[in-house]
């Protein structure tokens, strides 16, 4: 996709996809300073939020965290299911762009009475009803979404838990130019109109990678911006019991293959179940493959960037109104002041 042609540009979800790059660029990592001292006094921190605002943000801090082996315990889930759990020694994040997210107000409200004393808010909106229950509030700077799907806000939030995690551990949060560029390219990158085609007629579109958010964030747009139904795989999920009922009309698009699985879902979807496998990926993999820049340790946002640039092409080739799906609101159950 690209902001030059008509096709593209006219559409706010577009738009404000592509003005990602420019966020992560602009990116300051100490905006989370103010915040360590309440996180750190805890003994881990408890991501929360509903929908876009936790999939990608939690997964990612908590799969990076785990991979540095920080000494600080990383958990996640919805705001509801929280409000059964003990949080006292969690300090809480709750995430919410509108800061009107009902789930959200609940719990923060149910924590604060509590007398729990390191809740905080993370939005995109300044004087919402979060930042008003919350210990302190992080505003973000990428502005306001018009699109229904998020996606600008999403990247924030991730880059927002990252330099918190960061801080933490004692690092310092560099590279922002480089993966602004490598964002750049992974949401222009020209798809192969054979891949767009195969997605554009598939009954069902899986997503298969690692537990990052990615994937499943990837799945949510799907409903958002294709209108087709979707399903995240967790792990193995896809070769353990489901490729019973797929059929040959499915597809399963999988983010950074393992190179140990490739065989095992070849043989059981592929040859199997006859549907087909298409791969986004930094490196060549036995499936037809969207090749993407490398981002490191920053990977995720380069293959959550090229997954939206799939799923737009797809869209815009079913001649769909990306910005109006008919059901989904931007805000899934808004707080209303009685």
């Amino acid at each position: 996709m690209n902001l030059h042609e008509e096709k593209y540009n006219k559409y706010a979800l577009v738009r404000e996809m592509m003005e990602t790059s420019g966020i992560v660029d602009s990116f300051d990592p100490e905006v989370s300073k103010e915040f360590v001292h309440g996180v750190t006094s805890k003994k881990g921190l408890f991501l929360t939020g509903e929908g876009s605002s936790r999939i990608f943000p939690a997964k990612r801090a908590i799969y990076a965290s785990l991979k540095k082996g920080l000494p600080f315990t990383v958990v996640t889930d919805g705001c509801t299911q929280a409000e059964e759990y003990d949080l006292d020694k969690f300090a809480v994040f709750a995430a919410s762009n509108s800061g009107q997210t009902k789930e959200v107000v609940r719990l923060t409200t149910l924590l604060k009475n509590r007398k729990h004393d390191a809740v905080f808010g993370l939005t995109a909106n300044p004087n919402t009803k979060l930042e008003e229950i919350a210990s302190a509030t992080s505003v973000l700077k990428c502005g306001k979404e018009d699109a229904v799907a998020a996606t600008k806000s999403v990247v924030e939030q991730g880059l927002f838990y990252d330099s918190l995690l960061r801080k933490i551990a004692g690092e310092k949060m560099e590279g922002l130019g480089e993966l602004a560029k490598k964002t750049e390219e992974a949401l222009t990158l020209n798809i192969d109109p054979a891949i767009t085609n195969t997605i554009r007629n598939a009954s069902i579109i899986y997503f298969a990678g690692r537990n990052t958010g990615v994937a499943e964030e990837l799945a949510l747009k799907t409903n958002e911006i294709t209108r087709k139904k979707s399903a995240y795989l967790e792990g193995t999920f896809a070769v353990h019991g489901i490729e019973e009922v797929m059929d040959k009309s499915e597809v399963l698009i999988w983010i950074e293959p393992f190179q140990a699985e490739q065989e095992k879902f070849n043989e059981c979807l592929v040859k199997g179940v006859g549907m087909n496998i298409v791969a986004i990926s930094s490196k060549p993999t036995m499936f037809p493959t969207i090749i993407i820049p490398d981002g490191g340790e920053y990977a995720e946002y380069v293959q959550l960037a090229a997954g939206w640039n799939v799923l737009v092409e797809t869209g815009i080739s079913l001649g769909i109104n990306l910005d109006k799906p008919t059901r989904a609101r931007k805000v899934g159950n808004e707080y209303i002041p009685e």
